[in-house]
């Protein structure tokens, strides 16, 4: 499981043209999934998301998370984290999780957000969608629940 997560300030998506869900201040995160993914890579991507402390206290030290600043999370199911570059100049996404799976993974790891409290909102699986973002730092950050 891989996520690009972002601070922002404001992020929206947009679905098939039409405005679909939009949060404040807050992280804009981009999901994607392999096979094998389960239970233990969704929750052990839930609680590093909800627990990043990537927004500054009053000294301006990165020490808070979003539960602490009361922000949003815009989360979007993004396959394209699993294309791979390395061979010629179209990428090869047979390392991502077919649709079938991976859409069942995503509505469990948007659940398993919205029960750590926050206020989450999702794009649409297999949609196309415009994703609009103000990147607040900027912080990127990439997750990959194979890291140590």
């Amino acid at each position: 499981m891989r996520s690009v997560v972002q601070r922002v300030s404001e992020a929206r998506v947009d679905v098939e043209g039409a405005p679909h869900t939009a949060i404040g201040p807050g992280l804009a995160v981009l999901v994607g999934f392999r096979p094998g993914d389960g239970e233990a890579e969704l929750a052990w991507m839930a609680r590093k998301i909800i627990g990043l402390r990537v927004f500054a206290d009053a000294a301006g030290l990165l020490n808070l998370d979003l539960v602490a600043v009361g922000g949003g999370l815009l989360v979007v199911p993004n396959f394209t984290l699993y294309g791979d570059c390395r061979k010629g100049r179209r990428p090869s996404f047979t390392a991502a999780a077919p649709p079938e799976v991976a859409s069942g993974l995503f509505d469990a790891f948007v659940s398993l957000l919205r029960e750590g409290g926050l206020e989450v909102q999702a794009g649409v699986f297999g949609a196309h969608m415009h994703v609009h973002l103000v990147n607040d730092g900027p912080i990127t950050l990439l997750l990959d629940s194979d890291q140590p």
